[in-house]
Order: structure tokens, then C-alpha cells, then sequence
């Protein structure tokens, strides 16, 4: 059962404690239901609105009312929990209107739910106000996005039937946007310093890359994504397992306000809603969902963390993750993932590689340059072929370099001449830059 959200006009229970019948449809899908005398009410969305709040359906001067789709979605987010697949194929068969209109009404239940559940979803929708949270999202400076809207991902319909009603968000960007170059930075919340740094780093990376950083606003690896993107001024959006005014957890409380004031907070849940241990492990499927791939960083064997990447992986994106220390627990996680279908990346230039357009590579890599890679194979043999401490005669030079005489003394001058020899006499030794190894 959800945390109430305090509303204003809440029906009083009557005499001996029987709760109020529950109020007429919110939003029916073909007209209006009978009123008492028999005869049909007023068909008009705001007529439709004020009977399922109980409030005045009238807008406020500059915003146009709240259409029945917006306030039916609205409703369901504080009906249902998130990711409820049986509310979902309701959805799909009946629409959101006639679903809230259904548990609003006193007609029969939907089909695939017993009568226990049943009863608990109807006293979840006699409760709900979607009026005032929506009212309460815009006096916080958010908004609620759902299916139709331009600001909609659309790439969150791949979750079918479990995909979110709606989403309550708080922060100007646009959603849909900034998800379309997006990569989920997600891991250990009890990391390490080497977890915390790679996280921040490829956070930081990611986002000057123009790359939008999604994860869940935790404790440990997520937090350090965030304040990497959030460091150089990047695009970072945090997907809550509460509602979008709910700070949690209270110790990130200053991280979270400061992605939401400069970028994207984004929660399922409506206003005031807090978060519990199931609604943790289902808001990593909108993660996994709304980004182009799943980076993870650090995970033990039994982590949230891999919850998202499988579900990564079932969806089609991208499962990428950060090699740690054998010896460390927070490692394993991570190693399992990579023994199977996820990659090996250690930067953000990896990441683009795997998400990214085609071309997006990541720069080769090469080993130090050392003065000796210039040399000619001829005189790097001959300058192999002098002895590592003390001097060599010429001619034991040659017979160790396999080449004349002549031509190894005109490669000895030539290393010389580079500072990898110098002369003793009639010997050759090697110079402290020559001393340096073989293959370095």
C-alpha cells in the first residue's frame, strides 16, 4: 500500500466506520453514466473531472483543463504499482479511461484478478486524486508526461505491459531528447574508492561527449555518475524509486536537488509517494529501458545493479561493464556479466563505440613511444648485439649481430651518433640511453 498523499476534500467515513461508497466512474469510455433520475449527465472532460476528484473542474487562468487520457494515467500512477503487467493489459485492451472508470464504478471486476486484489485496487482508486497531483507536480515546477505526448520515449513502450503509465518529471529538458543519447552509469551503492572514481570518470566523460547520464540517484556508484556529469556541466537525469519531490535516500538529498534543478529528476510514482525494497528492483527496468546501453561498475553476485543489466539485455541494448579486482567481492558481479554477453569497456570513448553512430570509435591504443622505435632493424640488432655490462670488440659485435664487420661498424657510428654507444678504444659500450631494455 502506497503512503497517502495529503488531499484536500477527503471523503469522511460514515457512521460505525463503513467506508463511503466508492465515487461514480472517473472517466468512462463510451459517455456518461446514468444519474439518479435515470437520465444521462453532462458528457463534457470537465464535467467527467469534477465528479472523479470531487473538485472544481474549472482551469486556472492560463492553463488549459486536464484532458481525461492525462488525468485517468494520472490516477492509475497512484493506483497501481509500477510495472503492474495485469493493469497493463488492461490498459491495452480497454484504455486508461475505462480501466479508472472500472475500479471507480460499481460495475464488475475486469477479468485475470481475483476478488481480494480486486478490492485493493478499488480502494487505491477511491482514494486517488489525480487533480491535486497534478496540481502538486506544477506547484513544484514539474509535469506529468505520459503516451501521446511529444515529450514521451518511445522507447519505453519495449517494456509491453509493464511499461510506465506515466512519468512525473521535474527539470526543463525535454525528456524524449535528451534520451535519445543516453547511457546508464549503474552499480554497488557499498563501492569502492576504484568503483567511485571509474564511475565519476566515465560520468564526466560521457557527458562532455554530449551523452546524458541516467541512474537511479543512489548511494556509491549511481551518485558518483551524476556528480561526474554534473562537474562538467553535463546532462545527467535520475530515475527515483519515489515520487519526483521526494528526495531519497536523505543523504543525497543535495545531489538530487541539484539534478533536478540541472537536469532531469524522473519517478513513476506520483507526489509524495515514497519508495519501497520492489519499487527499487522495478524502476531499473525504465533504466535499462530509456538509455541505448547499461554500463555497470562494480556489482557483487546478488546486486540491483545486474537487475538492470539483465534487463538490458532482454530488451536488445547495449550490456557494457567495468573489469575490477579479482580479489574484491563488489568485482564478481561485474566478471559474471563479462564471462557472458556483456563488454569489456574501461572509458567514455568505449562507451560511444558501443552505443554510438557508426564510425563513433574509440581512439586505438598504443604503447609509449621509446627512442629506440626509430631505429632500423639493422642497427637495433646491432645494437642488441653489444654486451649489457663492459665492452665488446668489434669483431665479437659481428659474430653476435650475424652481419660483416663493415656493416656493423657503420651501424655502431650511427647508434653513436644517437647516443646509444660511445667509443673505448678499440671497444664499443653501450650509454645509459642504450642500457634501456631490448623490447622497451
Amino acid at each position: 500500500m502506497t503512503a497517502e498523499h495529503p488531499r484536500p476534500g477527503a471523503e469522511r467515513a460514515t457512521p460505525g466506520g463503513t467506508p463511503p461508497p466508492p465515487p461514480p466512474p472517473a472517466v468512462p469510455e463510451h459517455g456518461e453514466p446514468a444519474g439518479p433520475d435515470g437520465r444521462a449527465a453532462p458528457h463534457t472532460a470537465a464535467a467527467t473531472s469534477r465528479r472523479a476528484t470531487g473538485q472544481p473542474g474549472a482551469a486556472r487562468p492560463g492553463q488549459a483543463p486536464e484532458e481525461p487520457e492525462r488525468l485517468a494515467r494520472a490516477a492509475l500512477t497512484r493506483i497501481a504499482e509500477p510495472g503492474d503487467e495485469l493493469v497493463g493489459r488492461w490498459l491495452a485492451a480497454h484504455g486508461a479511461c475505462a480501466v479508472v472508470a472500472a475500479l471507480n464504478g460499481s460495475g464488475p471486476a475486469l477479468g485475470g484478478t481475483g476478488e481480494r486484489r480486486w478490492a485493493g485496487l478499488r480502494l487505491r482508486a477511491a482514494r486517488a486524486r489525480p487533480h491535486a497531483d497534478l496540481a502538486a507536480i506544477v506547484a513544484g515546477g514539474g509535469r506529468f508526461v505520459c503516451p501521446g505526448d511529444s515529450e514521451w520515449p518511445r522507447q519505453l513502450d519495449d517494456l509491453g505491459h509493464s511499461a510506465p503509465f506515466g512519468l512525473w518529471l521535474r527539470g526543463e529538458p525535454s525528456l524524449r531528447l535528451w534520451a535519445l543519447r543516453s547511457v546508464a552509469v549503474v552499480g554497488a551503492r557499498a563501492c569502492t574508492e576504484y568503483g567511485a572514481h571509474c564511475a565519476a570518470a566515465l560520468g564526466a566523460g560521457l557527458a562532455e561527449r554530449g551523452w546524458t547520464v541516467v541512474s537511479g540517484a543512489a548511494y556509491g556508484i549511481d551518485a558518483a555518475a551524476h556528480r561526474g556529469a554534473l562537474a562538467v556541466r553535463g546532462p545527467t537525469a535520475g530515475v527515483l524509486a519515489c515520487g519526483a519531490d521526494v528526495a531519497y535516500p536523505p543523504g543525497n538529498q543535495e545531489l538530487i536537488r541539484a539534478v533536478g534543478e540541472r537536469g532531469l529528476l524522473i519517478a513513476e510514482l506520483p507526489p509524495g509517494d515514497h519508495p519501497t525494497r520492489s519499487r527499487f528492483v522495478l524502476r531499473n527496468r525504465v533504466i535499462a529501458a530509456l538509455t541505448r546501453g547499461t554500463v555497470v561498475v562494480e556489482a557483487a553476485l546478488r546486486s540491483g545493479a545486474l537487475v538492470t543489466a539483465r534487463r538490458a539485455r532482454v530488451l536488445g541494448r547495449q550490456l557494457m561493464g567495468v573489469p575490477g579486482p579479482v580479489t574484491s567481492g563488489l568485482s564478481q558481479g561485474v566478471h559474471e556479466l563479462l564471462r557472458g554477453e556483456a563488454t569489456v569497456v574501461t572509458d567514455a570513448d568505449e562507451v560511444i563505440e558501443q552505443v554510438g553512430m557508426v564510425g563513433e570509435l574509440a581512439p586505438e591504443r598504443r604503447a609509449p613511444a621509446v627512442p629506440r622505435d626509430a631505429l632500423s632493424p639493422g642497427a637495433a640488432r646491432v645494437l642488441e648485439a653489444l654486451p649489457g655490462r663492459g665492452t665488446g670488440e668489434l669483431a665479437r659485435i659481428a659474430c653476435s649481430a650475424g652481419a660483416p664487420p663493415g656493416e656493423v661498424l657503420a651501424r655502431l657510428h650511427e647508434l653513436r651518433a644517437l647516443g646509444f654507444v660511445e667509443r673505448d678504444g678499440e671497444c664499443w659500450q653501450l650509454t645509459a640511453l642504450g642500457k634501456g631494455h631490448p623490447i622497451g
